[in-house]
């Protein structure tokens, strides 16, 4: 039992801590939770980031989001504006754009119905293409790195991320080394950091290489980091914190989105079967620096995000 003496002692050293270190507060003493602030990928808001693009980024910093990702769009990487005429509109809604995800490499239909593991996950991507069947071509990395690092610098953003490229074979996966390293170079001399996110299929055995681990032992770990998507490492039966433990400091940003209990697709945050506490306790090791809610297909998604942000708040 603590001892009135005892807890006098105690609550001393801290106020005199305190007048010593004020910038510190409480929480360097009592283990308070990080105070990370809460960012979104904007892929889960689908068209309603093209029909009210200010709007919609006024309702999420009213619902209290902090950071935003973009996502290609019917109307192209930055929902028909500029790098910079976006970049205004989010620091006038309150918020700040700091990642950007573009597409590595051209797909074709088959190649992205193949990443499909479940009957949910073909439904889900079935849908994706038809929405986006008219959208025109888009730059991608393996194309036009140089102009994509460029408009990142010119939106003033800190990452430019691959959304997705093509590892379905061996040459596949040296081609995204190869995409990866130029586009690494290119960002680093343009002041942004590049990032490759993950879904399931970089955890499948590709003749004889698992392309996760070939990719990040073949690139500059300071050139090439990780936005390590939560829900689609687990759903491959990967622990996060094990992947923070092999590669520590490589992921700067994560995609943090939960799995249904029943058909183990996205899902609000907080009401699947990810434990979240854990992997957020371990943020430090990771790297971790923004990290963004996401729900693939939301079906209602300003109430679905509002619901992820209260549970988020719970436990960052």
């Amino acid at each position: 039992m603590t001892t009135r003496r005892r807890f006098i002692r105690q609550s001393g050293g801290f106020a005199m801590a305190s007048l010593l270190f004020p910038s510190l507060g409480k929480s360097a003493f009592f283990g308070a939770k990080a105070d990370w602030p809460i960012g979104l990928q904007l892929y889960t808001l689908g068209d309603l980031m093209i029909n009210d693009t200010k709007g919609t980024l006024q309702k999420l910093a009213s619902i209290g989001f902090k950071e935003v990702e973009s996502a290609g769009s019917m109307k192209g990487n930055y929902y028909g504006y500029s790098p910079k005429e976006f970049s205004a509109m989010v620091k006038d809604a309150g918020m700040h754009w700091r990642s950007a995800h573009v597409l590595g490499a051209p797909f074709n239909p088959v190649q992205i119905m193949r990443t499909a593991k479940t009957a949910e996950d073909s439904a889900r991507i079935q849908k994706a293409m038809e929405r986006f069947k008219d959208r025109p071509k888009m730059a991608n990395l393996k194309e036009n790195y140089q102009q994509l690092a460029d408009e990142a610098a010119e939106g003033g953003i800190s990452y430019l991320v691959c959304s997705s490229i093509p590892v379905e074979n061996f040459d596949e996966i040296k081609t995204a080394v190869d995409v990866f390293s130029k586009s690494g170079d290119a960002c680093k001399k343009a002041g942004v950091q590049f990032a490759y996110h993950n879904h399931t299929s970089e955890f499948d055995e590709v003749e004889g290489h698992r392309p996760f681990d070939y990719i990040l032992s073949n690139t500059d770990k300071d050139l090439v980091k990780m936005e390590l998507d939560l829900a689609w490492a687990t759903k491959a039966n990967q622990d996060p914190v094990a992947l923070f433990k092999m590669h520590p400091g490589r992921f700067p940003l994560w995609h943090v989105k939960d799995l249904d209990r029943t058909t183990k697709g996205p899902a609000e945050v907080g009401s699947g079967t990810i434990d979240f506490k854990r992997i957020f306790d371990n943020g430090k090791e990771s790297g971790m620096k923004y990290f963004f809610v996401e729900q693939d297909g939301a079906p209602q998604p300003i109430q679905n995000v509002t619901n992820s942000y209260n549970y988020l708040k719970k436990i960052v």
